[in-house]
Protein backbone atom coordinates (compact mmCIF):
# COMPACT_ATOMS: atom_id res chain seq x y z
CA UNK A 1 0.00 0.00 0.00
CA UNK A 2 2.46 2.61 -1.26
CA UNK A 3 2.10 6.35 -1.75
CA UNK A 4 0.50 7.71 1.43
CA UNK A 5 3.10 10.42 1.90
CA UNK A 6 3.19 11.47 -1.75
CA UNK A 7 -0.61 11.56 -1.82
CA UNK A 8 -0.58 13.90 1.17
CA UNK A 9 2.15 16.09 -0.32
CA UNK A 10 0.22 16.40 -3.57
CA UNK A 11 -2.75 17.78 -1.64
CA UNK A 12 -0.69 20.00 0.65
CA UNK A 13 -1.38 17.80 3.70
CA UNK A 14 1.02 16.52 6.34
CA UNK A 15 2.34 12.95 6.30
CA UNK A 16 0.10 11.88 9.17
CA UNK A 17 -2.98 12.81 7.14
CA UNK A 18 -1.71 10.68 4.28
CA UNK A 19 -1.40 7.64 6.54
CA UNK A 20 -4.86 8.28 7.99
CA UNK A 21 -6.36 8.38 4.50
CA UNK A 22 -4.49 5.19 3.67
CA UNK A 23 -6.06 3.49 6.66
CA UNK A 24 -9.53 4.45 5.43
CA UNK A 25 -8.74 3.00 2.00
CA UNK A 26 -7.78 -0.29 3.61
CA UNK A 27 -11.31 -0.66 4.95
CA UNK A 28 -12.58 -0.23 1.39
CA UNK A 29 -10.17 -2.85 0.11
CA UNK A 30 -11.35 -5.38 2.68
CA UNK A 31 -14.95 -4.80 1.57
CA UNK A 32 -14.02 -5.16 -2.11
CA UNK A 33 -12.27 -8.46 -1.44
CA UNK A 34 -15.16 -9.98 0.48
CA UNK A 35 -17.60 -8.74 -2.18
CA UNK A 36 -15.58 -10.68 -4.78
CA UNK A 37 -15.19 -13.64 -2.41
CA UNK A 38 -11.41 -13.28 -2.30
CA UNK A 39 -10.68 -15.34 0.78
CA UNK A 40 -7.20 -14.12 1.72
CA UNK A 41 -5.97 -10.52 1.78
CA UNK A 42 -2.44 -9.77 2.95
CA UNK A 43 -1.37 -6.13 3.18
CA UNK A 44 2.08 -4.64 3.73
CA UNK A 45 1.43 -2.08 6.45
CA UNK A 46 4.84 -1.48 8.05
CA UNK A 47 8.21 -2.87 7.04
CA UNK A 48 11.31 -3.46 9.13
CA UNK A 49 12.89 -0.57 7.20
CA UNK A 50 10.06 1.78 8.23
CA UNK A 51 11.45 1.85 11.77
CA UNK A 52 14.19 4.11 10.37
CA UNK A 53 11.73 6.89 9.52
CA UNK A 54 11.39 10.01 11.65
CA UNK A 55 10.22 9.18 15.17
CA UNK A 56 7.14 11.42 14.86
CA UNK A 57 5.91 9.52 11.80
CA UNK A 58 6.65 6.12 13.34
CA UNK A 59 4.83 7.11 16.52
CA UNK A 60 1.78 8.20 14.50
CA UNK A 61 1.76 4.91 12.62
CA UNK A 62 1.97 2.95 15.87
CA UNK A 63 -1.01 4.89 17.20
CA UNK A 64 -2.93 4.04 14.03
CA UNK A 65 -2.07 0.35 14.41
CA UNK A 66 -3.13 0.33 18.05
CA UNK A 67 -6.48 1.99 17.33
CA UNK A 68 -7.26 0.08 14.17
CA UNK A 69 -6.48 -3.44 15.34
CA UNK A 70 -8.94 -2.81 18.16
CA UNK A 71 -11.42 -1.13 15.83
CA UNK A 72 -11.25 -4.04 13.38
CA UNK A 73 -11.82 -6.54 16.20
CA UNK A 74 -15.06 -4.77 17.12
CA UNK A 75 -16.26 -4.07 13.58
CA UNK A 76 -19.65 -5.66 12.92
CA UNK A 77 -18.63 -6.46 9.33
CA UNK A 78 -15.68 -8.53 10.56
CA UNK A 79 -17.93 -10.67 12.73
CA UNK A 80 -20.78 -10.83 10.24
CA UNK A 81 -18.46 -12.07 7.48
CA UNK A 82 -16.32 -14.10 9.91
CA UNK A 83 -12.96 -12.58 8.99
CA UNK A 84 -9.94 -13.85 10.87
CA UNK A 85 -7.34 -11.16 11.60
CA UNK A 86 -3.66 -12.08 11.74
CA UNK A 87 -0.52 -10.01 12.18
CA UNK A 88 2.54 -11.34 10.38
CA UNK A 89 6.04 -10.09 11.04
CA UNK A 90 8.38 -9.64 13.96
CA UNK A 91 5.73 -8.20 16.28
CA UNK A 92 8.14 -8.35 19.22
CA UNK A 93 9.73 -5.20 17.81
CA UNK A 94 6.46 -3.30 18.20
CA UNK A 95 5.45 -1.27 21.29
CA UNK A 96 3.61 -3.15 24.03
CA UNK A 97 0.29 -1.38 23.46
CA UNK A 98 0.38 -2.28 19.75
CA UNK A 99 1.13 -5.93 20.55
CA UNK A 100 -1.77 -5.93 23.02
CA UNK A 101 -4.11 -4.56 20.34
CA UNK A 102 -2.91 -7.24 17.91
CA UNK A 103 -3.53 -9.95 20.47
CA UNK A 104 -7.00 -8.52 21.14
CA UNK A 105 -7.91 -8.62 17.43
CA UNK A 106 -6.49 -12.08 16.86
CA UNK A 107 -8.23 -13.49 19.93
CA UNK A 108 -11.58 -11.92 19.00
CA UNK A 109 -11.49 -13.50 15.53
CA UNK A 110 -9.54 -16.70 16.14
CA UNK A 111 -12.49 -19.01 15.45
CA UNK A 112 -13.36 -17.52 12.04
CA UNK A 113 -12.36 -19.10 8.76
CA UNK A 114 -14.52 -17.58 6.00
CA UNK A 115 -11.95 -14.90 5.18
CA UNK A 116 -8.42 -14.13 6.32
CA UNK A 117 -7.03 -10.61 6.74
CA UNK A 118 -3.26 -10.68 7.21
CA UNK A 119 -1.53 -7.46 8.20
CA UNK A 120 2.24 -7.46 7.70
CA UNK A 121 3.60 -5.15 10.39
CA UNK A 122 7.23 -5.09 11.47
CA UNK A 123 7.69 -7.36 8.46
CA UNK A 124 10.70 -7.94 6.20
CA UNK A 125 10.94 -10.70 3.64
CA UNK A 126 14.68 -11.24 4.07
CA UNK A 127 14.36 -11.29 7.85
CA UNK A 128 11.53 -13.82 7.55
CA UNK A 129 13.76 -16.10 5.44
CA UNK A 130 16.69 -15.76 7.87
CA UNK A 131 14.43 -16.61 10.81
CA UNK A 132 13.18 -19.65 8.92
CA UNK A 133 16.76 -20.79 8.34
CA UNK A 134 17.55 -20.34 12.03
CA UNK A 135 14.54 -22.43 13.06
CA UNK A 136 15.59 -25.24 10.74
CA UNK A 137 19.22 -25.02 11.89
CA UNK A 138 18.08 -25.36 15.49
CA UNK A 139 16.06 -28.47 14.63
CA UNK A 140 19.08 -29.97 12.87
CA UNK A 141 21.33 -29.05 15.80
CA UNK A 142 19.06 -30.82 18.30
CA UNK A 143 18.69 -33.85 16.05
CA UNK A 144 14.96 -33.30 15.45
CA UNK A 145 15.50 -32.86 11.72
CA UNK A 146 17.89 -34.46 9.24
CA UNK A 147 19.56 -32.26 6.65
CA UNK A 148 18.37 -34.64 3.91
CA UNK A 149 14.76 -33.97 4.92
CA UNK A 150 14.93 -30.23 4.28
CA UNK A 151 12.81 -29.27 1.28
CA UNK A 152 10.53 -26.43 0.19
CA UNK A 153 7.64 -27.69 2.30
CA UNK A 154 9.79 -27.94 5.45
CA UNK A 155 11.10 -24.42 4.90
CA UNK A 156 7.69 -22.90 4.11
CA UNK A 157 6.36 -24.29 7.39
CA UNK A 158 8.81 -22.01 9.23
CA UNK A 159 7.53 -18.80 7.62
CA UNK A 160 5.00 -16.34 9.05
CA UNK A 161 2.56 -17.44 6.34
CA UNK A 162 2.84 -21.16 7.04
CA UNK A 163 -0.95 -21.50 7.36
CA UNK A 164 -1.65 -19.92 3.96
CA UNK A 165 -1.09 -20.69 0.28
CA UNK A 166 1.27 -18.51 -1.72
CA UNK A 167 -0.38 -15.36 -3.14
CA UNK A 168 -1.94 -15.51 -6.60
CA UNK A 169 -1.62 -11.77 -7.19
CA UNK A 170 0.61 -9.08 -5.71
CA UNK A 171 -0.60 -5.55 -6.35
CA UNK A 172 1.51 -2.45 -5.67
CA UNK A 173 0.32 1.12 -5.90
CA UNK A 174 2.18 4.43 -6.46
CA UNK A 175 4.13 3.65 -9.64
CA UNK A 176 7.03 1.76 -8.07
CA UNK A 177 7.68 -1.49 -9.92
CA UNK A 178 9.32 -3.68 -7.30
CA UNK A 179 8.08 -5.77 -4.37
CA UNK A 180 10.41 -4.19 -1.79
CA UNK A 181 11.10 -7.10 0.56
CA UNK A 182 7.48 -8.30 0.61
CA UNK A 183 6.77 -12.06 0.66
CA UNK A 184 10.02 -12.83 -1.17
CA UNK A 185 9.77 -16.60 -0.86
CA UNK A 186 6.00 -16.77 -1.29
CA UNK A 187 5.87 -14.59 -4.43
CA UNK A 188 8.05 -16.85 -6.59
CA UNK A 189 5.15 -17.65 -8.93
CA UNK A 190 2.74 -14.82 -8.13
CA UNK A 191 1.37 -12.53 -10.80
CA UNK A 192 2.56 -8.95 -10.28
CA UNK A 193 0.48 -5.85 -11.00
CA UNK A 194 1.70 -2.27 -10.68
CA UNK A 195 -0.36 0.91 -10.88
CA UNK A 196 0.74 4.54 -10.66
CA UNK A 197 -2.20 5.48 -8.41
CA UNK A 198 -1.23 6.44 -4.85
CA UNK A 199 -2.75 4.13 -2.26
CA UNK A 200 -5.21 6.60 -0.64
CA UNK A 201 -6.52 7.47 -4.11
CA UNK A 202 -6.94 3.84 -5.17
CA UNK A 203 -10.51 3.23 -6.37
CA UNK A 204 -12.63 0.15 -6.81
CA UNK A 205 -12.33 0.51 -10.59
CA UNK A 206 -8.54 0.40 -10.19
CA UNK A 207 -8.86 -2.78 -8.15
CA UNK A 208 -11.17 -4.39 -10.71
CA UNK A 209 -8.65 -3.57 -13.46
CA UNK A 210 -6.00 -5.45 -11.50
CA UNK A 211 -8.32 -8.43 -11.10
CA UNK A 212 -9.20 -8.36 -14.81
CA UNK A 213 -5.51 -8.27 -15.72
CA UNK A 214 -4.91 -11.29 -13.50
CA UNK A 215 -7.83 -13.17 -15.08
CA UNK A 216 -6.64 -12.34 -18.61
CA UNK A 217 -3.15 -13.70 -17.85
CA UNK A 218 -4.63 -16.97 -16.65
CA UNK A 219 -6.91 -17.24 -19.69
CA UNK A 220 -3.84 -16.86 -21.96
CA UNK A 221 -1.98 -19.52 -19.98
CA UNK A 222 -4.94 -21.86 -20.37
CA UNK A 223 -5.03 -21.59 -24.17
Amino acid sequence: MDGNRRFASQLGLDQESGHTEGRKKLEDMLDWCTDLDIEILTVYAFSTENFKRESKEVQHLMELFKKNFRKAAEDERVHEKEIKINAIGNVEKLPNDVREAIHFAEEKTEDYDNYFFNIAVGYGGREEIIQGIRKIAEKVKTGELDVEDIDEKVFAERLYTSDFPDPDLILRTSGEERISNFLLWQSAYSELYFTDVYWPGFRKIDFLRAIRSYQDRHRRKGK
